[in-house]
């Protein structure tokens, strides 16, 4: 019998009937003489309300304890997706992720897991029940409750598929896979039907939501192929595996998510900045020395809490922010092909005035602006590029 995991987001399991679904999906693995374990995340905006609860009594939770609040909405997912199974006739067993063996180092909020103990896993599925797995969770050696950052449970799914030697792992959520831009933004975008990890890793890095890129980075080191699916469609996904294809543009991303600060403080100097972001755990996307400024690419989501520390930090500290976009033109090799560039500085004339810099390695071009910009400039690259 061959080992598969499936993970599904939290969109996927948001209500009863959803559930239903995917019960109905698993039961089919079943079916198919698999040994079948399943990852979930916390229902809905379970996550966001939780965190936003902890947020109204601090302004800056105890980082341990915010991992011990987190923790609960995966547990209510597995529970019920266990009764729901049961009550449908197919023995299951839901496992926190210290009861599934997985073990972390001693960051809170952004833990990475560093070996996982399979045996319970193991036991359960060999007496033929179903394995459902809170996922965004681990135990650190303090046997304290860790979590691995947003888009964790991807990780928790990938990292057992490469421990359990699975033979596949399937992600599913509210997409049919990986599509050649955001199918939210641009409806001409279409679906990949292959992506190397080199790629999947790009492109979830450049912002998009399909995968967590920890979890690329794992299914590349252990070479599991990946499969991201529709939970609500059964049309075929898109495979991540080892495979590559030579210049070819395969994806183009828009991140919206991003915020520019700029820092304005006499004595102030790039490495002192830089050192009490580190010393937070906070790692920007750049930090530019500019003069008497110092410029910074951030996340948006981390802005109030670089404020805070730093606020806390320099009294005096100026800090002025703005939203920016970046672009982002993925596929392995294309740094190497004059013709894309050619053609993008052709499309990109009329937004010179925006565009704060262009830098390029071999698998990507990101065109950072200086402002938020419109739909409209990625649908107008995406056209020209992709077609």
């Amino acid at each position: 019998m061959d080992t598969v995991v499936l993970k599904f987001g939290g969109s996927s399991v948001a209500d009863n009937d959803k559930l239903l679904l995917v019960a109905r999906k698993i039961i089919r693995f079943v079916k198919e003489n698999n040994k079948v374990v399943v990852v979930v995340s916390a229902q809905g905006k379970k996550t966001d309300s939780l965190l936003n609860q902890a947020y109204e009594l601090s302004q800056n939770p105890n980082k341990r304890e915010l991992d011990v609040l987190l923790s609960t909405g995966e547990q209510i997912t597995i529970s019920k997706l266990s009764i729901l199974l049961d009550e449908l006739g197919y023995e299951s067993i839901s496992l926190t992720g210290w009861q599934a063996g997985i073990y972390t180092n001693n960051v809170n909020q952004d833990a990475i897991i560093e070996y996982i103990d399979t045996r319970r896993v193991n036991k359960e599925l060999n007496s033929g029940k179903i394995v459902i797995v809170a996922g965004f969770q681990g135990l650190n050696k303090n046997l304290d409750i860790t979590t691995l950052g947003r888009g964790g449970s991807d990780t928790t799914a990938i990292s057992l598929a490469a421990a359990m030697n699975a033979k596949y792992c399937y992600i599913y959520s509210d997409v049919e896979g990986v599509f050649t831009s955001d199918p939210k933004k641009l409806s001409s975008a279409s679906k990949l039907k292959e992506l190397s990890y080199d790629e999947m890793l790009d492109i979830s890095n450049e912002g998009a939501k399909v995968l967590h890129n920890r979890c690329v980075e794992i299914a590349k080191k252990f070479d599991i192929p990946i499969v991201a699916m529709s939970t609500f469609k059964c049309d075929e996904g898109t495979t991540i595996n080892n495979k590559i294809e030579a210049q070819k543009i395969k994806s183009i991303v828009k991140d919206d998510g991003l915020i520019l600060l700029q820092f304005r403080k006499v004595d102030i100097d790039y490495m002192t900045i830089y050192k009490v972001l580190i010393d937070n755990e906070i790692i920007p996307v750049e930090l530019i020395s500019d003069g008497d400024k110092i410029k910074a690419l951030f996340k948006s989501s981390e802005s109030k809490k670089i404020e805070y520390l730093l606020q806390k930090r320099f009294a005096d500290i100026i800090i002025e922010q703005k939203v920016v976009s970046r672009i982002s033109i993925i596929g392995y090799g294309i740094s190497n092909n004059t013709q894309i560039f050619s053609k993008l500085l052709d499309i990109l004339e009329g937004e010179k005035e925006n565009i704060q810099k262009i830098d390029v390695n071999n698998g990507k071009i990101r065109i950072t602006f200086t402002k938020a910009v419109e739909n409209e400039v990625l649908e107008n690259i995406h056209n020209n590029l992709i077609g």
